[in-house]
């Protein structure tokens, strides 16, 4: 079964909650103390010259919408100890009936590398993913060079199962993707 209001989740050093129209400070902190791109997939630092109250607004309306039509739900990552948006967990639907069948995706600002915040944040992702919003079988799509993220889905527990050759199209050519997974009776909730 699949609910649309979400318990704030926690563990020892964060909180995961869907973003608020009062998070926009905070959001926009994380973002604005990001460093430089430190690799390949890392985005680095961003414009924010066009992110007002306004648009911010709009993101989480978008949100809020994707979560009501079942088709992702995005989860800021905050930090406990002083409120500072870190980053966030989403879980995007693949296909539901038999299959019940999710994306992960995550993003831990720069900033906050090297302490284990993004394996904090994706173990406490996961039990929503599979209590909360009823999938099955969670799949995370990770480069094939992606090093940091693959340690991550491994530490987490999840599964590597293929590479999907010419998976996605990005960095105008399709690249191939490893596939990792976990089922929810495999996973710890």
């Amino acid at each position: 079964m699949i609910t649309k209001e979400f318990k704030i989740q926690e563990t020892e050093r964060l909180i995961l909650r869907p973003l608020q129209n009062e998070d926009y400070e905070r959001w926009r902190e994380g973002f604005r103390y990001r460093l430089p791109s430190q690799y390949k997939y890392d985005g680095g630092s961003i414009d924010l010259n066009e992110w007002r109250q306004e648009k911010f607004n709009d993101v989480v309306t978008r949100h809020q919408e994707l979560a009501e039509q079942d088709e992702a739900y995005v989860f800021g990552v905050f930090r406990k100890s002083d409120g500072k948006h870190m980053g966030k967990v989403e879980f995007s639907t693949i296909r539901r009936e038999e299959f019940q069948w999710g994306m992960l995706g995550y993003r831990i600002h720069n900033q906050f590398w090297g302490s284990g915040y993004g394996k904090e944040a994706v173990s406490c992702g996961l039990p929503i993913s599979f209590n909360d919003l009823g999938f099955h079988r969670i799949e995370a799509h990770i480069n094939v060079d992606n090093t940091p993220s693959i340690r991550l889905a491994e530490s987490v527990g999840m599964t590597y199962e293929c590479t999907r050759k010419a998976f996605i199209y990005e960095f105008e050519e399709w690249t191939d993707n490893l596939v990792y997974y976990m089922n929810a009776e495999s996973s710890v909730t």
